[in-house]
Order: structure tokens, then sequence, then C-alpha cells
């Protein structure tokens, strides 16, 4: 064996010449007692032969402390710190990095359509001792790099093709039935209509099929009214100039409370009411959704305690002080406004 010049030796090239996963050789070259004494003398030799320089989060795997982290969010920099719910996520990945005393990189991309850069800064630049990912698409092809190259990752989110991934989120599908059967059930409405997320993202995809189960299971047998949206209050008005150029639905679910913001702006300038013509309702609870007459009707989202439940679980991983927990799913809470016709309600501020 020789030692490799030019480009960085990762663990992937250990792995491959020892004939390992990844994940072996960091829990190898960390010292974990999960790893065989052969296993780690043939690890140590092949990484002294290639040049193998460990990065910091090998070293902070050996001590079993964090220098760093990194919240890793593929998309452009004014898209992340433009929605609530990076901002909520971040609040909690944030208090959980400074009670470790641990720095908290942001990783972020050029645009839209360049996600890779945020995966390559943590990647290439070897600062970050572990990783948390948000808002990844259903075909990102970079988380899987990630784990690949021995970085602890935990997904914020749902990842149906990833089923052995660290992950915490919650059941958008179920929770999107639920928002819309409020609607059949407590409301009486039967003309529905649902703007999308974003169908490259699994958020997009599952509340608009918790929608279309909703009818399904109430006997809309109707071909469902799907207006595709990008979670924008500019989608949401859109979208209501698309639907009242047809039959006026009488009640409307929109992926989120931008977007239902908009909708309900957009309504109001044509005249149609809300929720005395139109029932509607958003989702995430975020702030706005409190702060609008009508108050929006929406399934609360807990962003900042799903912040702060990545970042223990993603210590834990770095530190191995434990391997068993792979999933928290939060639990769907529906929170009832004036916005579908339940009465108006004082209430407290979430945290999150």
């Amino acid at each position: 064996m020789a030692r490799r010049s030019g480009s960085a030796v990762t663990l992937r090239d250990v792995a491959e010449l020892v004939g390992v996963t990844p994940a072996a050789v960091s829990m190898a070259l960390s010292g974990s007692t999960r790893i065989s004494a052969d296993t780690k003398r043939r690890v140590q030799e092949a990484a002294d032969d290639l040049g193998y320089v460990p990065s910091s989060a090998g070293r902070a795997l050996r001590s079993k402390k964090a220098g760093s982290i990194a919240l890793i969010v593929p998309n452009s920099a004014r898209h992340v710190f433009g929605h609530s719910y990076f901002m909520h996520v971040l609040n909690g990945v944030t208090a959980v990095a400074n009670e470790r005393d641990t720095q908290l990189l942001i990783s972020t991309s050029t645009t839209e359509a360049n996600g890779i850069t945020a995966y390559e800064r943590v990647l290439h630049s070897r600062s970050a001792d572990g990783a948390i990912v948000t808002s990844s698409a259903v075909d990102d092809p970079n988380i899987e790099r990630l784990t690949e190259a021995g970085l602890p990752v935990v997904l914020i989110g749902n990842f149906p093709d990833l089923p052995h991934a660290v992950s915490i989120g919650q059941d958008d599908r179920r929770a999107s039935r639920l928002i819309t059967e409020h609607l059949i059930v407590q409301h009486g409405k039967r003309s529905l209509a649902h703007v999308t997320g974003s169908l490259d993202h699994q958020t997009g995809i599952d509340r608009r099929d918790g929608f279309v189960d909703a009818l399904a299971a109430h006997g809309i047998t109707d071909e469902p009214v799907v207006v595709e949206g990008d979670f924008s209050e500019r989608a949401g008005a859109a979208a209501v100039e698309r639907l009242v150029a047809g039959p006026m639905p009488d009640g409307i679910v929109l992926a989120n409370d931008d977007m239902a913001f908009g909708a309900m702006t957009a309504l109001r300038a044509r005249g149609v009411r809300v929720p005395q013509d139109v029932a509607l309702v958003g989702f995430d609870d975020f702030g706005v959704a409190r702060l609008t007459t009508p108050g929006i009707t929406t399934m609360h989202v807990p962003a900042e305690q799903m912040g702060v439940d990545a970042a223990q679980l993603l210590f834990d991983l770095i530190s191995e002080s434990s391997t068993s927990t792979r999933r928290i799913d939060v639990e769907p809470v529906l929170v009832a406004r004036d916005s579908c016709g339940c009465p108006p309600r004082t209430e407290p501020v979430h945290d999150s």
C-alpha cells in the first residue's frame, strides 16, 4: 500500500481498503468497544498507510465531547432566514449547543437549485462533529453521502426511503387528514380544495396525501381539487385566483399558514368572507395564524422542540451514549380558531 497524495483521504477510502463500513472505521478510530481489537488494528494500519487525517469529529469522538455541529439546510440563505420554520428549529438547536458549549455552524446553499453546496461545505471542511439536516428534497442523494463519510447525522422530517436513519418529525399525512376531517365532520364541508406545499419535498407530498385520505374516508368521491403551491404567501394568493375561476369550494386546506394568510387576503380583496363564505385552515402555527383576523385554524408543529430533540440525539450519537433511539414522532395537535367557523379563542402564545 502507498500513501495517497492530492485529494484528502476519507473514512470511505479507509473502509474500502479494510473491507468494513465507514461507520465501523469511525468507531474503530474513536476506540469504541463495539469494534474488535483486530479490526481496530487493521483500520489504524490502513489509516496510517493512506495518510488519513482525522477530522474534528474523530477527535471529538475520542474525547467524548463535540467541538462543533452543523445545521444543514439545502436552500438559499434568503429562503432559510425568511421562513419561521427554520428560525424555530435554529432556536432549538442553538439552545442545546450553547448548553454543551459547542459551536453551531449553519450551512446553506448559494441557490435553491444548488443544494449540494450546503453538504459539500460541511464534508470538505471537516469542521463539524455531526450534522442535523432539515428540508431536504425527496430525491436528495447527499444525506447518504454524509452517513457514508462516517459523520453522525440526525434528520428532521420524514424520510420513508431511509428507514434506518436517526430522525425526528411529525406524521404530516395523518395531521393533514385530521385537519381536513375537522372541516368535514365539525363544519359539514363537502366541496374542498387543497393548496399543496412544494411537491419535491416529503412535507408537501404527505400533507397532500392526508387531504386526499380524508375525502376518501368520508365518501367524498369527486376528483380532489388540488392546486400546487410552494409554501409562500404569494402561492396562497395565486391559488385563490385559480380556484375562483371555477366552482368555488366551501373549504380550503392549505399546506402551511403563510399560504393560508395569502389566500385569506386574496379572498377578502374579492369580497369573499372567511369563514362565512369559505372555511379556511392552514398548518404550522408559527405565529401568523394567531395574529390574523380571523385567526387561522391550523396544526401545531413544535419546530423549536424538534430542534432541541434533534440536537440532543446528535450529541448522543457523537458520544455513543445512546444508539437505541432511531425515530421520535411528534403527536399532531389541532388548534381551532375562527377561520374554519369555530368560535374565536383567547390563547397563550406558544414557545414554538
